[in-house]
């Protein structure tokens, strides 16, 4: 087991942890069942970078309740885009969808729900955060979050299968710096935050990261398996969607994944060695498998 891998594993167990407290801490429901079921399952590679930003700026004792605010997040962005009136899945995580293993309004309200939790966690003054930190992420991750970030990507994403033409790849690429790359952005940089710190370098490093996940996104798609992925494939190619793949085609893709590895990794250059297991998650970002 690497460095990354190692790093990776522990940040899951303690969110999923943290997550199974909040869960048992609040009546039995359809409700807290299903936001249960959201957040189960997944990489867990946003709170484990919560987690790294948070060591190599020596505030790792306060990376929990932030890097639980992001998973949920992202959970419920999941969700919500899972339902029939957004891309219409029934897998995620090779589990059924909220909506099909409940409802649909189960589905919208544990979304809700979960970005909710995302604020109060970070929120919370018993978490340990100080005021200032935790306004700072609550306005990154509100701002990342929503019109100007993910849900703008969303929008534009849900818009682009009835444009009249083809998205180009500067338009691709502006959108998935909205839908995927705001939350990275944010997880990567919640570190230097709370410390009070210089993002900059690790915003560099986010924004070639989240532009790299999303061209892989785009190839395991093309490339990949429903039972390996977890959920199915082949559809944006069925939609008729413009993506990385259908601009740059498969092998340009992939060369254009490794050359923003190759940034992503140069960006962390101020942090020296300590920075290895970033750049082992860059990596990892173009080689997974799902």
């Amino acid at each position: 087991m690497t460095g990354f891998d190692a790093q990776l594993r522990r940040a899951a167990q303690a969110i999923a942890a943290q997550f199974e407290q909040i869960w048992q801490s609040q009546p039995r429901s359809d409700l807290i069942d299903a936001m249960a079921h959201a957040t189960a399952g997944g990489k867990g590679l946003r709170g484990f970078l919560v987690h790294e930003s948070a060591r190599l700026h020596g505030v790792a004792d306060l990376a929990l309740a932030p890097a639980c605010a992001i998973e949920a997040l992202h959970a419920y962005s999941l969700v919500h885009d899972d339902l029939p009136a957004m891309d219409d899945d029934d897998l995620r995580r090779g589990q059924p969808t909220v909506h099909r293993k409940w409802d649909e309004a189960t589905a919208i309200l544990a979304g809700d729900a979960l970005q909710s939790l995302a604020f109060e966690l970070i929120c919370d003054p018993k978490n340990g955060l100080t005021p200032t930190a935790a306004g700072r992420l609550a306005l990154g991750l509100a701002r990342a979050a929503g019109m100007a970030g993910m849900v703008r990507g969303q929008a534009e994403d849900i818009a682009a299968e009835t444009a009249p033409v083809p998205l180009s790849l500067a338009q691709i690429t502006a959108l998935q710096r909205g839908k995927t790359g705001a939350l990275i952005e944010w997880s990567a940089t919640a570190g230097a935050v709370i410390a009070g710190d210089d993002p900059a370098p690790l915003a560099g490093y986010a924004r070639a990261l989240g532009l790299a996940f999303q061209i892989a996104d785009d190839i395991l798609d093309v490339t990949s398996t429903p039972e390996t992925l977890g959920k199915a494939t082949g559809k944006d190619a069925g939609a008729g969607k413009a993506t990385f793949v259908s601009h740059l085609g498969l092998e340009g893709a992939r060369a254009r994944a490794q050359d923003l590895i190759e940034t992503a990794c140069e960006s962390l250059a101020p942090y020296g060695r300590q920075a290895d297991i970033l750049c082992d998650a860059a990596r990892f970002v173009v080689a997974r498998q799902h």
